[in-house]
C-alpha cells in the first residue's frame, strides 16, 4: 500500500483540518450573535453576504489558481480571512458591531474563499500518491469539524462571547496559512503566452463540458441543491424541532456527522473499480433521510436515517474528488474544479432561498418528500449514463490519435 502520511500531506491535513473546524464553528457563532442584535433578517443579510461573493468569483479563483498556482492563491485567502475574522472579533470584543460592518466582512471572506476553494482540490495531487485515501482522510477530517464545531461554537457563544470565535477562526486560518508556506511543491505553473483571464475561463469551460460525465454530475447536482441539499436543514429542522424539540434535531445532526465520519472510512478502505458507479449506488441511501422526516419516525430511526445519509454523502464525496483529480489534466484541474464548485453552490443556494416560500406554498412535507424521489431519480440517472457508470477508477493511458510527422505525435486520452 502506498504510503500517505508523508511531511507533504501530513502539512496540508492539518492546514485543511483546522481551516474547517474553524468553518464549521461560524454558521452557528454567525446565528448567536447577530441574531439578538440585528434580527433574522440580519443573520440572513449576513450569511447571503458570504454566499453571493463566493459564487461570482469562484470561477476567477480557478482561473488565477491555474495561473499562479494554488497554493499562493489559498495563502493569500487565509492571510485575508486572518484579517476579515480579526475585525470582526474586535468588533464584537469592544461593543456592539453595525450591520454595514458585519456584511463588508462577510463579503471579503466569501471572496477570499472562491479565491481558497478551487485549489482545494488541485493541490491533493501534490502532496499526495494515493488519492483516495488523501481525499478520505480530509473528509474524516471536515465530517469530525462538522460533528464538532456547531456545539464548540454554541458553548463559546454563551460562555465568553462572539469575540472568541471568530478569534479562534482568524487563528485557524493562521495555522493553515503557516502549513501551507511550508508545503515543498511547484510554487507555480508556466502561463501560456497570448493567454489572458476571458480565455482561460473559456478554456476551462471547454474542458468542463467535454467531458460527459462531469457535467451531468453537476447537472444532476444542481438538481440536488435545489430539492435535497438547499432546503434539508430549514425545513428538516422545523418539522423536527416542532415534534421532538430542538434537543432532538441537534442529536439527529449529529447522527449526520456521524455517518459521514463512517463513510469516510469506509471510502479509505473500498477501492472500487468504477468509483462513481459505486458512489451512485451509495447515495441512493440518501432518501432515507427526508423520508424519515416526511414519516414522522421515532428518534432512533430519524438518527439512523441520518447516519445513512451522511455515510453516503461522504463515500461519494471521496469518489467524485478522486475522479476528478486522476482524470482532468493538473494544468485545468482548478479550472474544472471551480465550474463544479459554482454548479453545486449555486444550486444549493437557490434551494435554501425558495425553501420558506415553497413550504408555505406546498407545505414542508411535500417538499422533503419531492427531495427523496429527487435523490432517487438521480442516483438512478447517473447509474444509467454510459459515461458515469463505466468511469474507471485509474484513467486510460494516453494513446496516439494520428501521426503529422516522423517526430510528432497528436495524441488525446479517452474521455
Amino acid at each position: 500500500m502506498t504510503r500517505l502520511w508523508s511531511r507533504n500531506f501530513a502539512l496540508y491535513f492539518v492546514a485543511r483540518a483546522v481551516s474547517l473546524v474553524g468553518d464549521a464553528m461560524m454558521p452557528v457563532a454567525t446565528a448567536l450573535a447577530v441574531g439578538p442584535v440585528h434580527g433574522t433578517s440580519g443573520v440572513g443579510f449576513v450569511l447571503a453576504l458570504w454566499t453571493a461573493p463566493f459564487v461570482l468569483l469562484v470561477l476567477f479563483g480557478g482561473v488565477l489558481s491555474d495561473r499562479l498556482g494554488a497554493r499562493p492563491m489559498m495563502v493569500g485567502a487565509d492571510l485575508a480571512r486572518i484579517a476579515t475574522q480579526s475585525t470582526v472579533a474586535v468588533l464584537f470584543f469592544t461593543g456592539t458591531p453595525s450591520l454595514w460592518l458585519l456584511m463588508a466582512c462577510s463579503a471579503l471572506a466569501g471572496a477570499a474563499a472562491a479565491m481558497f476553494q478551487p485549489g482545494v482540490n488541485g493541490i491533493v495531487p501534490h502532496v499526495a500518491r494515493d488519492l483516495q485515501r488523501a481525499n478520505a482522510s480530509i473528509k474524516v477530517a471536515d465530517s469530525a469539524a462538522q460533528l464538532l464545531g456547531p456545539a464548540v461554537a454554541g458553548i463559546l457563544v454563551a460562555t465568553v462571547g462572539a469575540g472568541a470565535v471568530y478569534t479562534i477562526d482568524a487563528a485557524t486560518f493562521a495555522m493553515s496559512a503557516a502549513c501551507l508556506l511550508a508545503l515543498r511543491i511547484p510554487t507555480h505553473l508556466a502561463v501560456a503566452a497570448g493567454s489572458s483571464v476571458v480565455r482561460d475561463l473559456r478554456v476551462g469551460w471547454r474542458e468542463f463540458r467535454s467531458r460527459t460525465w462531469i457535467w451531468v454530475v453537476i447537472l444532476v447536482w444542481v438538481a440536488y441543491g435545489i430539492t435535497m441539499f438547499g432546503p434539508i436543514i430549514p425545513i428538516g429542522s422545523t418539522l423536527v424541532g416542532a415534534r421532538l424539540g430542538d434537543a432532538a434535531y441537534g442529536w439527529v445532526v449529529t447522527g449526520w456527522g456521524a455517518g459521514a465520519v463512517v463513510g469516510g472510512f469506509g471510502a479509505m478502505r473500498v477501492k472500487p473499480t468504477h468509483p462513481l458507479r459505486a458512489g451512485a449506488v451509495a447515495m441512493f441511501g440518501w432518501a432515507v433521510l427526508p423520508l424519515a422526516v416526511v414519516a414522522s419516525a421515532p428518534l432512533w430511526l430519524l438518527l439512523t436515517g441520518h447516519l445513512i445519509a451522511g455515510a453516503a454523502w461522504s463515500f461519494w464525496s471521496v469518489m467524485w474528488a478522486t475522479s476528478v483529480q486522476t482524470h482532468v489534466p493538473s494544468k485545468l484541474l482548478n479550472r474544472v474544479t471551480a465550474y463544479e464548485v459554482a454548479g453545486s453552490v449555486s444550486g444549493i443556494a437557490v434551494g435554501q432561498a425558495l425553501a420558506g416560500p415553497a413550504t408555505l406554498l406546498v407545505g414542508g412535507a411535500e417538499i422533503l418528500g419531492v427531495s427523496a424521489a429527487v435523490c432517487i431519480v438521480g442516483a438512478a440517472l447517473l447509474l444509467a449514463v454510459p459515461a458515469v457508470r463505466n468511469l474507471r477508477r485509474d484513467p486510460p493511458p494516453i494513446v496516439p490519435r494520428y501521426v503529422t510527422s516522423v517526430d510528432t505525435v497528436v495524441a488525446e486520452a479517452p474521455r
